[in-house]
């Protein structure tokens, strides 16, 4: 494979030097692209300038303390990936490709349960470990911190140029709004020029996402669920998002997710997805806090959960499990 940024796409190694390549032009490069994993919706094509990609790169060192080097474990094509390389590289490092210990690491929930069970000391030994790309389950993250490993929660997409709300908490000189819709909007520096050869659809400089969120009495954004991830059941809007929050409060269960399946009776079926130990009694357990129609009228256990090559969880997969 011949390496591009046009797509982003190749070896680590040819992603690694072109990218080396592009923020060395003394003009303004034309923006590479990034194509998404469609986890979500359609796949898109995210064109990214090295002008936001840079302001969102500073803008992180600036939150964690100073530049350093990066550590990618990451799939160097999507733009958690490409943000780990120009990270390093522009604190004058090459990413380092396996676990050293010494300064950043970015990793997707998966990878931090993971890695915690075989490497926690290597973990602990980063100044910090960016977790992003799906929800971070509260108590995989407290287990990280009681082995000494310093988590940082992070919220953005491919439009942002990544992370830009790390711990709830937007990056310097990124604001974050919540609309009357109840959908989260972001403005700065940070994002995107716009798909393929389309401008940015902005609402008055605002990137308008997917995403339902609130923002606390702290100022802290607390992302919700999804604006399309509402299963109607029988007549019922459920949640989906806060659904699955609740059984990831459940002591037994390690994680979920919770979708709509196509059901002849109810339209749509409430199918919560889980990995617990043993599977416990959850429609009681979200009727507790919840009304019961929203309880999950189907329970798929799983021991491994279907992975994107982004390390996102693959939603298609899993309806097809039900």
């Amino acid at each position: 494979m011949v390496g591009s940024l046009w797509p982003v796409s190749g070896s680590v190694e040819e992603v690694i030097g072109l990218l080396d390549d592009w923020l060395s032009q003394p003009r303004e490069p034309d923006p590479l692209v990034i194509e998404t994993s469609g986890s979500t919706g359609s796949a898109k094509r995210v064109r990214l300038s090295r002008r936001a990609l840079t302001a969102s790169v500073d803008a992180t060192h600036a939150r964690l303390g100073g530049p350093g080097p990066w550590t990618l474990l990451l799939p160097p094509a999507y733009v958690a990936g490409v943000q780990v390389i120009i990270r390093s590289l522009r604190a004058g490092h090459r990413p380092d490709l396996e676990l050293t210990g010494r300064g950043y690491l970015a990793l997707v929930p998966t990878q931090l349960r993971r890695l915690l069970a075989t490497d926690a000391a290597a973990l602990a030994a980063y100044d910090a470990v960016l977790v992003g790309g799906a929800h971070v389950d509260p108590a995989i993250r407290a287990a990280a911190e009681q082995q000494g490993v310093r988590v940082i929660a992070t919220y953005g997409m491919s439009e942002t140029c990544g992370g830009c709300v790390y711990d709830g908490r937007p990056l310097a000189g990124v604001s974050v709004r919540i609309g009357s819709d109840g959908r989260v909007g972001i403005k700065g520096p940070i994002l995107f020029d716009g798909y393929d050869d389309e401008p940015a659809d902005l609402d008055d400089g605002w990137f308008v996402t997917d995403d339902l969120g609130e923002l606390g009495p702290d100022g802290r954004l607390r992302i919700l669920g999804r604006a399309d991830d509402v299963v109607n059941s029988g007549g019922v809007k459920v949640p989906a998002g806060a659904v699955a929050a609740r059984l990831r409060e459940h002591p037994d269960v390690v994680g979920a997710e919770v979708l709509g399946v196509p059901d002849p009776e109810w339209g749509e079926r409430v199918v919560a997805f889980v990995e617990a130990r043993p599977v416990p009694d959850l429609r009681a357990w979200v009727a507790e806090r919840m009304p019961r129609a929203w309880a999950p009228k189907q329970v798929v256990a799983v021991t491994t959960w279907p992975l994107l090559p982004n390390g996102k969880v693959d939603r298609d997969a899993l309806r097809r499990l039900a």
